[in-house]
């Protein structure tokens, strides 16, 4: 078992930051890579970024590339989203989630991660 509990979230102005933090607890040393999702309301959850444990090779959607910062800490099991220039459209629940081997689909799909955490929002105003 992984669990996953996210923070960081909270109502940030168009152009500011936020760094959002996903802490893993339990089966830890199974981790083949984390992830970033996120859900605005009436939308489906899409993917954000990942990275992968061993060689940190981090990966983004093309919406945030130059904006938002993957990274992990393999040490405290945490991995990190730092989101700069942030704008209302990145207005949504954000979501970490943890897969534990490398399956035959992309990473970018949903059935590719095995645990999620709750959660935490993210509200950008104008």
């Amino acid at each position: 078992q992984v669990q996953l509990v996210e923070s960081g979230g909270g109502l940030v102005q168009a152009g500011g930051s936020l760094r959002l933090s996903c802490a893993a607890s339990g089966r830890t040393y199974s981790i083949y890579a984390m992830a970033w999702f996120r859900q605005a309301p009436g939308k489906e959850r899409e993917f954000v970024a990942s990275i992968s444990w061993g060689g940190g090779v981090p990966y983004y959607t093309d919406s945030v590339k130059g904006r938002f910062t993957i990274s992990r800490d393999n040490a405290k099991n945490t991995v990190y989203l730092q989101m700069t220039s942030l704008k209302p459209e990145d207005t949504a629940a954000y979501y970490c989630a943890a897969a534990l081997s490398l399956r035959p689909l992309s990473s970018v799909r949903l059935d590719f991660y095995d645990y999620w955490g709750q959660g935490t929002q993210v509200t950008v105003s104008s």
